[in-house]
């Protein structure tokens, strides 16, 4: 039975035509009933009667905005459903009957039939999603073409994109990126009828140099296909752009920057791909495209790196210093080794065990409602990340970016460190599922700031195993946390240099820790893992940027609920 469930706007099938559905039928208390047959794609002997209603069907799909549901009842008693909103229906097609095989001989004795198929998404376990499809048919040709038109009027209704521009990193990862796009993700962008431009990078920047000069505006969006690095030069040749076209001076580590209203979407073909597992919940290209043609929507915190009121970098992921600059550029030099090189570096930098001084100074972020050591983690709709976005925009509504920033109370910790990160997320990827800081929020403008504190070679080793547990990796005496706005650090060798990057001023000053007694280590520089990328700076000013840019992206859902609040859906059919 196919029905409309008139207040909800709901659609369902059955393939079992008995005494409950015809109460089913009383219930719904429609006028016209025409029967129709219908196959469900990928499965077998559920071929049976279905009746829709058509009683100003064509009407209340056109201005339906709720959800689509289809419900598979195998008998009276046992049910399969099978929800899909009307936001996560990927395509509606006209189907030619004659190139299907008829499983019946009765299907030889009807009258010419009419099909159509919905295309919609299908979650799997751990955040993964599949396209499947449902295919409709029926004698009436008009009935049949009346909701075809119907689906694809209510798709309109939808904010997606229509005209995309694809990069696809060649080199990558494993070198599978315009495989994975031409294999996986193309044929679901022609399903959607998303036209593409398609331009393969051939040398580093390529892609940010092109956004440049492209003419943006024709695009309802940007699509990466490659890892970090690829994210991180769109990320660059788009901010950029918007900067330029606005007039904003990057240089001033100060200056409001404009927002992105062009969304990125990350087809992952990288090593790590931290950006779309920490976003999206998994690294799977087909799940990333599919969350592109929904046009889904996730804001995205972004920071500026500075020295000496010079731009260098931004970054939404890791901003590390220590012992994550030293693994990245050790393996810079092992490209050759594929991403064995990460290992082998990561192994070789443990067994040196650097430590590096200098001296951190930041603002706390007060507007944010969280804290680094909560078990709120975001996930989509974050209402931390909504509030505390709300709060931030009053703050600085009431006094001004510049008035804030010279009130607000600078704290300073000086001492000697194994590592200093800064993560706008939560870092996560297959090998470290809660990542560097398991309570980072996408979108709430701020960052935390991870500091690691000279230790034992043991005592580090337990700090890194527990990124890999479910155990609190911040509850170590040498590890401090603390949810930033903005942060600087200097070098000792540069601090005794007397750099004026530094001097911030002793008024601004509102509490100093120190380190332990001094010890015998190397104090030569680090070099600084932005995104992925190597930057050398012995001083330089961090900036959280709140909701900066947008991705095609949710955030990661929670499945759990997810089930349940589709299950008490059902339970108001039934």
């Amino acid at each position: 039975m196919l029905f409309l469930h008139k207040p909800a706007t709901y659609l369902g099938i059955t393939n079992s035509f008995c005494s409950h559905s015809a109460t089913r039928f009383t219930c719904t208390s429609f006028e016209k009933a025409c029967a129709i047959r219908y196959q469900i794609s990928g499965l077998r002997g559920t071929e049976g009667a279905i009746f829709l209603f058509q009683n100003r069907c064509s009407w209340i799909l056109a201005s339906c905005k709720k959800v689509l549901i289809l419900t598979i009842f195998r008998s009276c008693v046992h049910t399969e459903s099978c929800f899909v909103p009307t936001s996560e229906i990927i395509a509606v097609e006209e189907t030619d009957l004659n190139k299907k095989q008829r499983n019946s001989g009765k299907w030889q004795k009807m009258a010419k039939l009419h099909a159509f198929t919905v295309y919609y998404v299908k979650k799997a376990q751990n955040h993964r999603w599949r396209c499947s499809d449902v295919t409709f048919w029926c004698v009436d040709e008009q009935l049949c073409n009346q909701w075809i038109q119907a689906l694809k009027e209510l798709l309109e209704l939808q904010t997606r994109p229509k005209q995309l521009l694809v990069y696809i990193n060649p080199y990558g990862g494993k070198r599978q990126g315009k495989r994975i796009y031409e294999q996986k993700v193309a044929p679901l962008f022609s399903l959607a009828s998303i036209s593409t431009d398609v331009f393969v990078t051939e040398r580093a920047n390529h892609a940010k140099d092109n956004l440049f000069e492209v003419n943006i505006n024709k695009y309802d969006g940007v699509v990466c296909v490659g890892g970090d690095g690829m994210f991180s030069e769109v990320m660059h040749g788009l901010i950029g752009r918007m900067q330029k076209d606005s007039g904003i001076d990057q240089n001033n580590p100060k200056a409001p920057l404009v927002q992105c209203n062009i969304r990125i979407g990350i087809i992952p073909a990288g090593s790590t791909d931290c950006v779309c597992y920490s976003t999206v919940g998994i690294s799977d290209p087909v799940t990333s495209a599919l969350h592109i043609i929904l046009g889904d929507s996730q804001p995205l915190d972004v920071s500026s790196v500075h020295h000496n009121n010079t731009f260098l970098k931004y970054t939404v992921s890791l901003l590390g210093y220590g012992f994550y600059g030293d693994v990245l550029k050790d393996s810079e030099k092992k490209r050759w080794m594929g991403p064995m090189r990460y290992d082998y570096s990561g192994f070789k930098t443990f067994l040196s065990h650097h430590c590096y001084e200098g001296t951190i100074s930041f603002q706390p972020a007060k507007h944010t409602l969280g804290s680094p050591r909560d078990k709120d983690s975001c996930r989509t709709g974050c209402h931390i990340c909504r509030q505390s976005e709300q709060q931030l925009a009053e703050q600085r509504k009431k006094c001004g970016l510049k008035h804030e920033e010279d009130e607000e109370e600078w704290k300073v910790i000086k001492g000697k460190f194994l590592a200093i990160n800064a993560v706008n997320m939560s870092c996560a990827c297959p090998r470290s599922p809660k990542g560097l800081s398991p309570a980072a929020h996408l979108a709430d403008g701020s960052a935390d700031l991870i500091l690691v504190r000279k230790c034992s070679r043991f005592d580090f080793l337990r700090y890194l195993v527990r990124h890999t547990n479910q155990d609190d990796q911040f509850d170590f005496s040498f590890v401090d946390v603390y949810r930033v706005k903005s942060f600087q650090f200097t070098s000792k060798l540069l601090e005794d240099n007397e750099s004026d990057v530094t001097d911030i001023g002793k008024k601004h000053f509102g509490q100093f820790c120190r380190d332990h007694p001094a010890c015998c280590c190397n104090i030569a520089n680090s070099t600084w893992n932005c995104d992925g990328e190597t930057l050398d700076s012995s001083a330089i000013e961090v900036r959280v940027h709140c909701q900066l840019m947008k991705l095609f992206a949710r955030g990661i859902e929670e499945n759990h609920k997810e089930a349940v609040s589709n299950q008490s859906r059902v339970e108001q059919l039934l």
